[in-house]
């Protein structure tokens, strides 16, 4: 008659170090969190409560008059145009600043493997650009462009335009210079300018990453119209704001309605174009 053996179990090899980095991470978060000064406990708190219930309660029904859904769709277009307009514009100025900043496609780097120091500096000065522009929110960016134009979208427009055109330049760079740069050297050692190099070389590799990027930031920028609306840069966010402030629940319901069905078309338009170039 034999018997089997007992199961041993061993400790597991990785458990001090994932003691030990838990016991970091929360060394490091609490301070943060006492800084911040959050305390999820005050939503559970009976007056909370009561003002919680009071405030969802406004929102039902959604409003539905006839004018108020015209109004509305008007404020929908407008924060779409306005999304895809600064998103534009940011484009055109993330593409020069990409092909400045990409590495793999300088030219001088060539054959000595340096870059001339020319090129450095202007590569750096590009850097600093793209960094000054994506470290201003496009709220503040907002406020800044209200003072100067006025109310209206003009501002929200230029606010995503300076803000995404870092974001972007960033991104793409990064991007490009992830991909294998056999193609683009090939083409830049047989005498083959950067454009061409970029398009014929880099792109091919990177399209699929970089429209799937732009298309989210596209995403985001329609939230950050909706966004910049309260500070009166028009679209939908500045009709909520004016909903809010004669606590019309009803209005506010109907337009988050319509704020989720914006983002999800976003999310379809993406994932639409990412299965075209699979």
């Amino acid at each position: 008659m034999s018997f089997a053996s007992p199961e041993r179990h061993y400790p597991d090899p990785a458990w001090r170090g994932r003691v030990i980095g838990l016991s970091i991470a929360l060394l490091i978060a609490w301070p943060m969190l006492v800084a911040s000064e959050f305390k999820p406990w005050i939503l559970c708190d009976r007056q909370s409560l009561r003002a919680t219930g009071h405030f969802l309660g406004q929102f039902l029904p959604p409003a539905h008059s006839s004018e108020f859904l015209h109004i509305v769709l008007q404020a929908t277009w407008q924060t779409v145009a306005m999304a895809t307009a600064g998103l534009t514009l940011a484009l055109l100025g993330a593409l020069p600043l990409t092909l400045i900043v990409t590495e793999s496609l300088s030219i001088s780097r060539l054959g000595s493997g340096h870059m001339k120091m020319s090129a450095f500096v202007i590569r750096q000065g590009a850097r600093w650009l793209l960094v000054l522009l994506r470290s201003v929110p496009e709220l503040v960016w907002a406020l800044i462009f209200v003072r100067i134009v006025g109310l209206g979208p003009t501002a929200g427009v230029l606010a995503i335009a300076l803000t995404y055109c870092g974001m972007l330049g960033k991104v793409y760079a990064e991007i490009l210079e992830s991909s294998d740069p056999h193609a683009t050297d090939t083409l830049l050692k047989n005498g083959s300018g950067r454009l061409a190099a970029l398009f014929y070389g880099a792109l091919p590799e990177s399209v699929s990453e970089l429209v799937s990027y732009t298309t989210y930031r596209w995403e985001c920028a329609i939230r950050g119209s909706v966004v910049m609306g309260f500070v009166g840069a028009g679209g939908l966010g500045q009709r909520m704001d004016e909903s809010m402030k004669m606590m019309a629940g009803g209005e506010v319901a109907t337009m988050l309605i319509v704020f989720v069905f914006l983002v999800a078309c976003a999310d379809g338009v993406s994932k639409m174009l990412r299965r075209r170039l699979a």
